[in-house]
Order: C-alpha cells, then sequence, then structure tokens
C-alpha cells in the first residue's frame, strides 16, 4: 500500500527486475510478467499534488482520483456532501468510465430515513455497488445491547465507536481491499475539518480523499436541487449532518453546520476519522482492564479458600 513517507526510486530487493533481454528492459502493468515494486508518494510529492488538486472543481479531483488511485472506494453515510459526490461520480465523461463502489457502515442506530434513503439511491443509481458493513457478530439493535449492554454511547463511546463504527470500517477495507477512500468532509463544517487538505494519509497507509473540501454547504444544498439528487427527509426538519438517532439534533438558525451532531459533547467526529492509534491504545488498556480483573477474582478465590 502506498506509503506517504516512503523514498521513490528505491530498488526493493524482493522484487524481481527484467534484465536487459526481456522485452525492452522495462516493467510495465500490463506487458510484462515480472513484478512492479509498489507506487509511493513522499511527503513533497503528496504536497505538490494536494496545492495543484486545491484549485480545482470537485469532478477534476475525482477525475484524478480514478485515474490515479487503485482500490478506490466511497465512504459514506448518505449525507448531503456524500450525495453530490456519488451524483457526480455517475456524470463524469472519461474514457474509461470505472465504477466507484460505496461503502455504508450500517450501526445498527441509523435513523429510518437514513434507511430509506439507501433503498432510493440503490434505485436512483442501480449501477453502484453499495457493500453493508455491521458491527461484528450481530444482525440487530437487539443483538447488539445483548452483547454490549443498553446506551453503550452513554457508558463508553470510545467502545460504541469502535465496535459501531471503527471495527467494521477496518474490516471492510481489509476485506475490499480498500487503499483509497472518498470522503464527504469539508472545511466549513468547522472543528477538526477547519484545515482540511484534499487529499491525507492515516496510519495505516490509507489515502482519505476530500473532494468536496472547498464547497460550503449552500453550494452543497445548490447542487442538490439543481440536479434533483434524492437525500434525507431529515433535512427539510432542521437537520444538517445526519449520524445514529440518539446522537443528532436538528440546529438552530446560525448554529453551526454539525452543532446537532453530539450536542453537550466535547466531541466531533465519530471515530473513522480519528487516529487509529487511538483506538489502538483504547483496546490495550481494555485488555490490560480484563486482565486485572480476572487477577483480582482469582485472588479472592484463594482468599475464600484459605478461609
Amino acid at each position: 500500500m502506498p506509503s506517504a513517507t516512503s523514498p521513490v526510486g528505491t530498488v526493493d530487493p524482493k522484487v524481481s527486475y527484467p534484465d536487459s533481454d526481456h522485452e525492452s528492459g522495462y516493467v510495465s502493468g500490463s506487458g510484462s510478467d515480472a513484478s512492479l515494486p509498489e507506487i509511493h508518494f513522499t511527503k513533497p510529492h503528496l504536497a505538490h499534488i494536494n496545492r495543484n488538486l486545491q484549485n480545482l472543481e470537485p469532478q477534476d479531483i475525482l477525475r484524478w482520483c480514478i485515474t490515479s488511485l487503485p482500490g478506490l472506494y466511497q465512504t459514506t453515510a448518505f449525507g448531503l456532501t456524500g450525495l453530490v459526490t456519488l451524483d457526480m461520480l455517475s456524470k463524469l465523461q472519461i474514457p474509461r468510465p470505472q465504477q466507484v463502489d460505496l461503502i455504508f457502515l450500517d450501526t445498527l442506530y441509523h435513523f429510518k430515513e437514513t434507511h430509506a434513503l439507501l433503498d432510493r439511491i440503490s434505485e436512483r443509481y442501480a449501477n453502484v455497488n453499495i457493500h453493508v458493513y455491521k458491527p461484528g457478530g450481530v444482525e440487530t439493535a437487539e443483538e447488539f445491547e445483548r452483547k454490549h449492554g443498553e446506551k453503550l454511547w452513554e457508558r463508553d463511546d470510545q467502545l460504541y465507536d469502535w465496535a459501531a463504527k471503527v471495527e467494521p470500517a477496518q474490516r471492510a477495507y481489509r476485506e475490499l481491499n480498500v487503499q483509497a477512500v472518498l470522503t464527504g468532509r469539508r472545511r466549513s463544517q468547522g472543528g477538526k475539518r477547519g484545515d482540511l487538505d484534499i487529499i491525507e494519509v492515516d496510519e495505516a497507509g490509507l489515502y482519505k480523499v476530500n473532494p468536496m473540501a472547498n464547497w460550503s454547504f449552500q453550494q452543497v444544498q445548490e447542487y442538490v436541487k439543481a440536479n434533483n439528487v434524492p437525500y434525507n427527509e431529515l433535512l427539510d426538519r432542521g437537520y444538517k449532518s445526519i449520524g445514529d438517532w440518539h446522537s443528532t439534533q436538528p440546529v438552530k438558525a446560525g448554529e453551526d453546520e454539525r452543532a446537532g451532531r453530539w450536542k453537550g459533547q466535547q466531541k466531533t467526529e465519530c471515530g473513522i476519522h480519528n487516529p487509529r492509534s487511538k483506538y489502538a491504545q483504547f483496546l490495550l488498556e481494555q485488555e490490560q482492564k480484563k486482565q486485572e480483573e480476572a487477577l483480582e477474582k482469582a485472588l479472592d478465590k484463594v482468599e475464600v479458600a484459605r478461609a
């Protein structure tokens, strides 16, 4: 998988290179049986790409992504920006259209209006594959609560984010061999998103592309109206950013677009856009806690036996 810090042009001793008697002496992806080294983006190269993409319209950024990034998918909860991206992809005029599949993380706590929108999207964009990923080992909210207890998002929001969003996302990336994803994040959404680059790379080397980073909420709304893009009915009831029903509220006039998410909490992201190391540390702490509890129980049994 490409790395933002690996050097370009480094000879890999594990890669087979053709000798001068083999074809032209070079390796190509389609015309040679020889192995190809991985493609690497250095930090300067990535900065150069971001500088150039910064001034392009979203459609041009999407064209670049399709021709430049293998293993490209769109992650979406069918928010307004993601829907615009989907519609733009369906209308791109390129010589060899590449279908970009969708990944939808069904937390089991989405609004019924979100699920109704999913059905409408499937009808409108019938050629697009939608991969639905749910929390591991469960199919319904009832099963999730039997496994994790009721209102996990109130008792342990980090564990909830991991179980409902982060783990399913990582499973999707692994099973689908995802190397790059299109997101619906924009700078105008504020918070940590205020200084977004067009292309970012996470700790695991996954490329995250924000094609709509420069657009405002008003521009997104205008595109939806002009192109008759299906959207979530909740947007007509005062909602602007829509996630799980238990952590999403309508916003008041003058409030930030994402003000209705996690109202009253010091939280601005759902988990999949946080550093993976945060959850690696969280899981380590959870495992240590379990071991300590098991040790305490074992010691208690010893004390009872001695008594």
